[in-house]
C-alpha cells in the first residue's frame, strides 16, 4: 500500500469516524478501508483507532499521527499544485454550496462570470439553505450568511449585508407603525425558520436584545417572506440583499430605523485548515472583491448610504 494513500484514508476515516462513511465516498467495499487502516497500522508499528462495537476513536499515537499526517500532505499538496502549474492557471472542479435566495440574487451572476475569466475550472453549485457538513459531502467551500459562526468553524468573512425590518404601506396603514421594538409583539410578523423563533434582535439604550414577536406566516426562505410582505400580510425582518429592489421601488418601507440590528456576515467557509488549493482561494478573492463590506444592493437600496438600522455584530 502507497503510504500516502494510507495517511489520505486514515485522514478521512479520523473526520467521519467511519469505516463505512469513507467507502461510501470513495464508492469501495467497506473491507478495502479497514485492510488499508490495518496495513497502515503494521507499517507504522502502532495502533492508531480504537475500535468498538458502536463507533471509532484515536488512540493518543492516533491524535498524534493525524497531526503529522495534516503537516505532510499539505506540504505535499501545495508541491503537487505548484509542479503542476496551477498557480498560473487554476484548473479542475470546486464544488460549493451557495444559499438559495443570495445565490440565486447575486452569487450566481458572479459564478458565471467566473467560469468565464476561469475556462480550466469546473463549478458545481448546490443551492441550499441547509447548513451542509462540508468534509461529509466533499464540499470544498461553502458561502454563509450569518450574524455569527461557530467558533469551529474555518471562514473568512468575504462581505457583510445590513438587517432592516419592512412592512407594506397597506400594512402600515391598516395597523399602524411601530416605533418601538417592543410593540411588535402587537403585530403580524413573518418569520424565519429556524433562526427567527427566539425573536428579533435590537439595540435599544446601548443593549443589543431579542424582542418576542409572533404571526401565522413562518418559512424558511427569505424571499417568500419578501412576497408576504409586499402583499402586507405583515412585518419581516430581511437582509438587504432580498429587501433592496422592493425598498428602491416603494412596495416596502424600512421600519423602527432608529434601532439598529445587527449586519450579517458574508463567509466562505473551508472544510478545515488544510491546504486550500489554489483554484479556491482564486474564487474566493474573486467573491470578496465584488461583494466586500458595502456591496451594490446597499447603495441601490439607500441611495448610497448604508440603511439605518444596520450594525456590525
Amino acid at each position: 500500500m502507497d503510504r500516502i494513500d494510507g495517511m489520505r484514508i486514515f485522514m478521512r476515516v479520523a473526520e467521519l469516524g467511519s469505516f463505512a462513511a469513507v467507502a461510501r465516498q470513495m464508492d469501495v467495499a467497506r473491507s478495502v478501508i479497514t485492510r488499508q487502516i490495518a496495513a497502515l497500522e503494521a507499517s507504522v508499528g502502532v495502533r492508531l483507532i480504537a475500535r468498538s462495537t458502536r463507533n471509532l476513536s484515536l488512540t493518543a499515537a492516533g491524535a498524534a499521527y493525524l497531526e503529522r499526517c495534516r503537516e505532510i500532505l499539505k506540504l505535499l499538496e501545495a508541491a503537487e499544485a505548484d509542479l503542476a502549474g496551477e498557480r498560473q492557471e487554476p484548473r479542475g472542479l470546486i464544488r460549493l454550496s451557495v444559499p438559495l435566495s443570495f445565490g440565486l440574487r447575486h452569487l450566481a451572476p458572479l459564478l458565471l462570470d467566473f467560469t468565464v475569466t476561469y475556462p480550466d475550472v469546473n463549478t458545481e453549485i448546490d443551492f441550499t439553505d441547509r447548513r451542509v457538513k462540508l468534509i461529509e459531502e466533499g464540499l470544498e467551500l461553502a458561502i454563509r450568511v450569518s450574524v455569527r459562526l461557530d467558533p469551529l468553524d474555518v471562514a473568512r468573512r468575504i462581505g457583510s449585508s445590513a438587517l432592516v425590518a419592512i412592512a407594506s404601506p397597506a400594512y402600515l396603514a391598516r395597523h399602524g407603525e411601530p416605533t418601538h421594538p417592543g410593540q411588535l409583539a402587537g403585530h403580524e410578523c413573518l418569520l424565519y425558520l429556524p433562526v427567527q423563533q427566539e425573536g428579533w434582535p435590537f439595540l435599544v439604550d446601548g443593549v443589543m436584545a431579542n424582542f418576542p414577536v409572533r404571526g401565522r406566516l413562518h418559512a424558511n426562505n427569505g424571499d417568500a417572506l419578501l412576497e408576504a410582505t409586499i402583499r402586507g400580510l405583515g412585518i419581516s425582518v430581511q437582509p438587504t440583499f432580498i429587501a433592496a429592489a422592493a425598498l428602491e421601488a416603494g412596495s416596502v418601507r424600512q421600519i423602527l430605523s432608529g434601532y439598529p440590528m445587527p449586519a450579517l456576515g458574508i463567509y466562505a467557509l473551508l472544510p478545515d485548515h488544510r491546504y486550500v488549493p489554489q483554484r479556491v482561494r482564486i474564487l474566493i478573492d474573486y467573491l470578496a472583491e465584488r461583494i466586500g463590506e458595502h456591496p451594490y444592493w446597499e447603495a441601490a437600496s439607500s441611495g448610497g448610504r448604508l440603511p439605518r438600522g444596520a450594525t456590525d455584530a
